[in-house]
C-alpha cells in the first residue's frame, strides 16, 4: 500500500472507532451482557465475573415420611395381651424417632431412638428391620387405652398418632336357654354338661380353661370321663364341659376362664336319690312362702 493510501485507511479507521466507542456499555464485576450497538449486534457476547467468588451448590436431603396409612391409626388389644404399635419411617437419615404417651395436654416420653425411658417396664422399643420403630406394650391393661405419638425429630416434628383401645372380654356360664348360671343340680350317675360363652374378644380364640376348684380339667386323665370341646366364634368362643357318671365328689365350684383375663363360676350339686328339678322347685317355693305369709298377715 502506498503512503497516501495508508493515510486514507487510518483516517477512516479513526472515524469509525469514534462512532462506535460512545455506544459501548460500562461493564461491572459479575455482569453478563450482550452488546447490541450497530455493527456489533449478535456478534460480541462476553461475561465478566469475579474469579475469586466461591460458587457452591447445596444438595437437599429427602424429608422422612411415614409409610403406614391412616387405616392403621386405630389399634385394638385384648386385656392382658401384648400389642405392637407400628411406626414405619422412610428416609430417616440422621433424624431420631421417639414415642410419647399423650394424656390431654401432657406428654410422657416412652422411648428415644433405641432407648426406653418409661419407668413402666411393660413398655419397650422393639425395632424391626428395616424401618419399623415398634412400641411394645406387654400385659395390656385398661389404663393403657388412649393416644400414642410416634415423632420424627424434624423442625417442626413429624407426628403419627395412634389410638389404642383395650377390650375386656366377657365370660359367662349359661344354661340351656342362654341365661347365666349360679347353681346347677345333677342326679348321681348323670352327665354334667356346662356351657361357657366368651365374647367381646378382638380375635376368635380357643384358649378357654375349665377348672374344678383348683384342678385344671382340660387335660385331666386322672378321673376319666372328662372332656372339653371349644369352638371359635366370630367374637370369641363357645366351650362345653362334659363329665360322665357324676358322683358326689364332682360337686363344687366350676370355673370357666379366658387365660387370666376373665372368668365365670358356677356351683354344681350332685344329688343322691333326690330329684334335681324338685330341689330347684323347692328352693323357689321356700323363697315364695314368706311373701305369701306376709300377704295373709297384712290382709287379716
Amino acid at each position: 500500500m502506498t503512503p497516501a493510501g495508508l493515510m486514507v485507511f487510518c483516517s477512516l479507521l479513526t472515524r469509525t472507532l469514534c462512532v462506535i466507542a460512545p455506544q459501548l456499555p460500562d461493564f461491572k464485576i459479575g455482569d453478563k451482557k450482550v452488546i447490541t450497538g450497530p455493527f456489533w449486534h449478535e456478534v460480541f457476547t462476553e461475561t465478566y465475573e469475579d474469579q475469586d467468588e466461591d460458587i457452591s451448590t447445596t444438595t437437599l436431603e429427602p424429608l422422612p415420611f411415614f409409610e403406614d396409612d391412616i387405616s392403621t391409626n386405630n389399634v385394638t388389644a385384648q386385656l392382658g395381651s401384648r400389642v405392637h404399635l407400628h411406626c414405619r419411617v422412610h428416609d430417616l437419615g440422621e433424624k431420631t424417632i421417639s414415642w410419647v404417651r399423650r394424656r390431654g395436654e401432657d406428654l410422657h416420653l416412652l422411648s428415644f431412638g433405641t432407648h426406653t425411658y418409661s419407668a413402666d417396664s411393660r413398655y419397650s422399643l422393639a425395632f424391626e428391620h428395616p424401618n419399623d420403630w415398634r412400641l411394645l406394650i406387654q400385659y395390656v391393661n385398661e389404663r393403657d387405652e388412649g393416644f400414642y405419638e410416634c415423632q420424627i425429630s424434624t423442625h417442626p416434628p413429624l407426628v403419627r398418632r395412634v389410638h389404642l383401645t383395650v377390650v375386656v372380654p366377657k365370660v359367662e356360664i349359661i344354661d340351656e336357654r342362654g341365661r347365666p348360671l349360679q347353681d346347677k343340680f345333677y342326679k348321681e350317675g348323670s352327665i354334667i354338661e356346662l356351657r361357657c360363652i366368651v365374647s367381646e374378644v378382638p380375635q376368635p380364640t380357643r384358649q378357654v380353661n375349665w377348672k374344678h376348684g383348683a384342678r385344671l380339667l382340660n387335660y385331666d386323665t386322672k378321673r376319666g370321663g372328662v372332656s372339653v370341646k371349644t369352638e371359635a366364634t366370630s367374637n370369641g368362643a363357645l366351650s362345653r364341659l362334659y363329665i360322665a357318671n357324676a358322683n358326689r365328689n364332682d360337686s363344687g365350684n366350676y370355673t370357666c376362664s379366658l387365660a387370666d383375663v376373665a372368668a365365670s363360676a358356677v356351683s354344681v350339686h350332685v344329688l343322691r336319690g333326690e330329684n334335681p328339678l324338685a330341689m330347684q322347685r323347692g328352693g323357689a317355693a321356700s323363697l315364695s312362702f314368706p311373701l305369701t305369709a306376709l300377704f295373709i298377715a297384712l290382709v287379716s
